[in-house]
């Protein structure tokens, strides 16, 4: 390859989003990884990319809702140029319904989205029997319903757009001379490392426990029911997450607090009472002092930037954070939101 315009660090959903942006614009790209692509969160078993609640609108749930209308075509682009599929459909989403106040509560934000979410997708009130067989249980017998949430399996998404980037001439490697300008998207090490450098924490790991069960449900939404995602996958599998975990000591062990995680979902959802666990998986997502994703020019790096704190919704952000990274990196046109500025965790 010749010379590189832009050399990213880390090959998680942010790095190779930002690294995809800029090769499909013309840059020449290298993307440098010790670990190789998706050893990190982005290498887990959940995918779930589901809104925020359609109230109290702010910049980081327009942002997000952007990213996420713009999923669809962002993700088709990358399977017609990779010749891989991500494993994405906006198969939307049943969250049951506790109580009479909490279904006012849910029609009043029918009325919100309706606004909001610009007719481009809608929250509504479904009765269980919508869904026979495959609703949570719901002590109201309704559910919300919304058309906005999405899945993708991370890590067939994560070698689509490795494909992709190659297609267009980038290069993958472990290690590597930086060339061009650098973006730093180093997951929970990397803001571990940065809050070391400042002297002060400006973000952390918080670790995620998940699995996945032997269940075909492909053409189903996902659900989300007692603090549980419960993601149909478009292999027949169903991904069961996750923990939240400020302390731990291995970031890749698998304990009973996953157990709890999947006795919950088995009882939210019955008819995964039987289906039978084929995998495990723990990791840890990197999360940003100010909970949003923290982008632009890197603290201690002159003349590079930084892209880091996906968190918990580090794919449904990837697609606009990718292009906006690019932006600002190629054509120096900087757009980001006052909330994801560097600055907002320092």
């Amino acid at each position: 390859m010749a010379i590189a315009d832009v050399t990213v660090y880390g090959a998680g959903v942010f790095g190779l989003s930002v690294a995809w942006s800029c090769a499909k614009r013309g840059a020449k790209v290298q993307v440098i990884d010790p670990n190789g692509p998706g050893s990190g969160s982005s290498g887990g078993l959940v995918g779930a990319l589901a809104p925020h609640v359609p109230e109290r609108w702010n910049t980081k749930k327009a942002f997000q809702f952007d990213s996420l209308i713009m999923a669809e075509s962002y993700w088709a682009d990358v399977e017609a140029v990779s010749g891989l599929s991500p494993g994405y459909a906006r198969s939307g989403r049943l969250q049951p319904i506790a109580d009479d106040r909490l279904l006012d509560l849910a029609r009043a934000r029918a009325t919100e989205a309706a606004t909001l979410w610009q007719g481009k997708a809608v929250w509504q009130v479904r009765p269980t029997s919508d869904f026979p067989d495959w609703a949570p249980t719901s002590p109201t017998d309704f559910l919300i319903h919304d058309t906005l949430t999405a899945r993708m399996s991370p890590r067939r998404a994560g070698a689509a757009l490795v494909a992709a980037i190659k297609a267009k001439g980038g290069e993958i490697v472990t290690d590597g001379t930086p060339q061009g300008t650098e973006v730093w998207a180093t997951g929970w090490r990397g803001l571990i490392d940065l809050s070391d450098q400042l002297g002060k924490p400006v973000g952390n790991g918080v670790k995620g426990q998940s699995a996945l069960l032997d269940f075909d449900a492909r053409h189903m939404p996902q659900l989300f029911a007692d603090a549980v995602h419960i993601i149909p996958h478009a292999d027949g599998t169903v991904a069961i997450g996750s923990t939240s975990e400020r302390e731990f000591e291995d970031p890749s062990s698998c304990d009973a607090a996953l157990e709890e995680v999947i006795t919950r979902a088995r009882a939210a959802c019955p008819v995964l009472a039987d289906a039978p666990v084929i995998e495990r998986w723990a990791g840890v997502r990197p999360r940003a002092k100010s909970r949003a994703p923290m982008l632009g020019q890197h603290p201690t790096r002159n003349g590079a930037f930084i892209a880091n704190g996906g968190f918990k919704i580090g794919f449904g952000m990837a697609p606009r954070v990718g292009e906006l990274m690019a932006d600002l990196v190629l054509d120096g046109c900087d757009e980001i939101p006052e909330d994801f500025r560097v600055e907002a965790s320092l």
